[in-house]
């Protein structure tokens, strides 16, 4: 379990660099917003393979964040309804990845995006912190 602790650990610092980088780009010259979203993306992804790590559940190669949040919900790792919306950023991870026929992101999309992301991200966190502390007190419980 330690492994997986650390590897979630390692996850959720990655998905935190990301999500701080889809943040500070908006107020700087000549960067994209569809780059920020995309960034936005990342964390999210990030975020869920770090919790499929600290599940013990094999992490797919995928940028699709609804088949990792499947992915979650068919190993026994209860996701709340507010973080299904976030598969929405998936189109992030492709379609304005690159130049392309697509629409522009505006600003208020680019804000629901780091939104949403920021959403899993911190659901993410309490996630292994409420496991951390319930798994303490636990066994707190058994050494009395």
């Amino acid at each position: 379990m330690e492994q997986n602790k650390n590897l979630a650990i390692k996850w959720i610092k990655r998905a935190e660099s990301s999500l701080a980088k889809s943040k500070i780009g908006v107020n700087i010259e000549n960067i994209l917003l569809e780059d920020l979203c995309f960034d936005a993306q990342q964390a999210t992804e990030k975020a869920l393979k770090g919790l499929l790590a600290f599940s013990n559940i094999s992490i797919p190669k995928t940028h699709s964040i609804s088949f990792l949040i499947k992915t979650l919900e068919d190993g026994g790792v209860p996701i709340p309804t507010s973080i299904i919306d976030s598969v929405t950023l998936t189109s992030y991870a492709v379609e304005t990845r690159y130049p392309g026929d697509y629409e522009k992101v505006e600003l208020e999309e680019y804000e629901q995006a780091v939104f949403l992301s920021e959403s899993v991200v911190d659901f993410v966190k309490k996630y292994l912190q409420n496991y951390e502390e319930t798994l303490e007190t636990h066994n707190d419980k058994l050494q009395l």
